[in-house]
């Protein structure tokens, strides 16, 4: 069954990026205590041993003041970024911040293109 519903375009501004998207796992960013941060989902978590899949490191950002900020608003410079590919599975060992990521901010690490040397 299909509704119609109208909304503001403020409301629509607002939520634009979220219709019509596949529901999806939820998108953390995970800092080690000597491995560096990574962006990605959370399969598994064990005391300090967290099991990501399809993560990224992040290597270096640019475009946001703190993880904090990268977590909430993504990277306002993402040609500037270096994030290597994504690798299927990764296990860390000591995380010692887990922080749970927007949508906007999971489309835009997503959207920094590979850093590669």
């Amino acid at each position: 069954m299909t509704r119609t519903i109208e909304v503001s375009e403020e409301t629509f501004e607002k939520i634009k990026d979220q219709i019509h998207e596949e529901p999806r796992e939820p998108y953390y960013i995970v800092r080690t205590y000597s491995a560096g941060v990574f962006a990605g989902e959370i399969e598994k978590r064990d005391g300090k041993e967290v099991t990501m899949t399809n993560a990224r490191r992040i290597w270096y950002w640019d475009g946001a003041a703190s993880l904090s900020q990268l977590a909430v608003d993504g990277t306002s410079s993402p040609s500037t970024c270096k994030f290597p590919a994504a690798v299927s599975r990764v296990v860390l060992c000591e995380a010692i911040e887990i922080l749970d990521v927007t949508a906007k901010s999971r489309k835009s690490i997503e959207g920094v293109p590979v850093w590669r040397k």
